[in-house]
């Protein structure tokens, strides 16, 4: 703070000492205010900004599982994953069916003529940019070849300019030299690459592979796709063609014949549980780091230690929300409630666990209520959302409105702070100006006193001589 340094000399008094007493006394209290608040408003921010962080993961958790399979218990299988591989999605149901791979979808792939000097090699000599057209089902790419180009730079900007569009290049190098190839990903019969332009690149092009499509055939139904993944032949199955089925009689050579597999959905008691204990895990995390900023805990000494939002009304019936969807009867099963199967309570911490022999119990014959509890809109998931969209939301929700007010008092002790600090400067200076000047006549006084009391003192004597 600033300020002029007093000696008192004059007055004898330790006058900065004094100054120092009156402005520390006049700042302590809407210092104490200041200081207490502040800390208040950081603790608070801080600590609903975790439950804000908490309860986001635990809602966007919420989406996930009500969009996946976590609660239908099916798994799909296939039996020879070297040719196939399946997976059982929303709205999958139990059944078996044989497939056939007789031809994996191919995408078109070109490459262009050799050139001797490798990757270095400049494809435009000319003092002019060029043209290479890459054409694919009608459609146009047209990419600059500027001056001095050199087969790895057309390599490279194929990529970055038509990478999101599904094209890609490559280089492949060998005694003769080093020549383009241009793959699509986009595969399927109908989709042939083409080149053409005036870069002189296109000239001497030779096709690699012709686009196929996948040729496939499902309980005795032959069908075709245009890519190896495929999630439109059975419902809510999605399969993945790795490769063709093996030839049923491999030493005959004229036959095409191919053995068949099996692919399954079926329900899992074991990928059910999982789903169940993916939610129980979830919305522990939630509630443990709502505990953390709301619940009363004890020092070495015994003595109670209030957290930074115990007794908070917000969090009360946050948590209250909560707890009321997850006790609530939910489904058109049997069983209505996860504690049916053995979910449980910690009394305490309010943290759920599974009882394994209560679930092993009643999910033998009681599985299909999992899904009922779970799912739909007046199930378990779409009712913990409901309850905590009004305390979620992003700029309107009770804890983002709470984080802004917090906000805006941090703010507005700033500028308190700011008032008073400016307060006391002002008063400090005032008080030295002051004392500096009190200290200043009393050493006039004391001066003129000396004089006088000199005078007086020389008078007396003369007075004595002089009789």
């Amino acid at each position: 703070m600033a300020g002029t340094t007093i000696t008192g000399v004059g007055s004898g008094f330790d006058t900065q000492a004094i100054v120092k007493s009156l402005v520390d006394a006049e700042r302590a209290p809407k210092q104490a205010q200041i200081n207490l608040q502040s800390q208040k408003a950081t603790t608070q921010l801080s600590s609903i900004g975790k439950i804000q962080a908490a309860l986001d993961a635990f809602r966007g958790a919420l989406t996930s599982m009500g969009t996946d399979s976590s609660f239908s218990g099916l798994t799909g299988t296939s039996s020879d994953e070297k040719v196939a591989t399946m997976t059982a999605n929303q709205g999958a149901s139990n059944g078996s069916f044989s497939l056939i791979v007789n031809q994996l979808a191919q995408p078109s792939k070109l490459s262009t003529a050799s050139f001797a000097g490798g990757q270095s090699t400049v494809v435009n000599s000319t003092d002019k940019a060029t043209t290479l057209t890459i054409t694919q089902s009608g459609k146009k790419f047209d990419l600059s070849v500027p001056a001095g180009a050199t087969l790895q730079q057309v390599r490279d900007s194929v990529n970055s300019t038509f990478g999101t569009s599904g094209l890609s290049a490559n280089i492949l190098t060998d005694s003769n030299g080093s020549r383009l190839i241009l793959t699509s990903t986009n595969g399927g019969v109908g989709s042939d690459l083409t080149l053409s332009g005036d870069s002189g690149i296109d000239t001497g092009y030779k096709v690699v592979d012709v686009p196929k499509n996948a040729k496939y055939v499902i309980d005795g139904v032959a069908a075709e796709s245009k890519t190896n993944s495929i999630s439109d032949a059975v419902s809510g199955v999605s399969i993945k063609l790795l490769s063709l089925s093996a030839l049923t009689t491999p030493s005959d050579t004229t036959s095409t014949a191919r053995n068949a597999m099996t692919i399954s959905v079926s329900t899992s008691t074991t990928a059910l549980k999982s789903g169940v204990k993916g939610f129980v895990d979830t919305y522990n995390a939630l509630l443990k780091a709502m505990n953390a900023e709301t619940k009363v805990t004890k020092d070495a000494a015994g003595n109670s230690i209030a957290a930074t939002l115990t007794g908070d009304a917000t969090m009360r019936t946050l948590q209250s929300a909560i707890r009321n969807e997850f006790n609530a009867l939910s489904g058109n099963g049997t069983l209505k409630s996860l504690a049916q199967f053995g979910v449980t309570t910690d009394q305490d911490t309010g943290a759920l666990s599974i009882d394994d022999k209560r679930w092993d119990k009643a999910v033998v014959t009681n599985a299909a209520d999992i899904t009922s509890i779970f799912s739909g809109k007046t199930g378990l998931l779409a009712r913990m959302t409901a309850a905590t969209d009004a305390y979620a939301k992003p700029a309107t929700g009770i804890l983002a409105t709470r984080t802004a007010s917090l906000s805006e008092s941090l703010k507005t002790l700033i500028k308190d702070q700011t008032s008073l600090d400016d307060r006391i400067t002002t008063m400090q200076d005032s008080l030295t100006r002051k004392y500096t000047a009190m200290d200043t006549l009393v050493a006039q006084l004391r001066q003129q006193s000396s004089s006088i009391l000199g005078t007086l003192s020389a008078l007396s004597k003369s007075q004595t001589s002089d009789s």
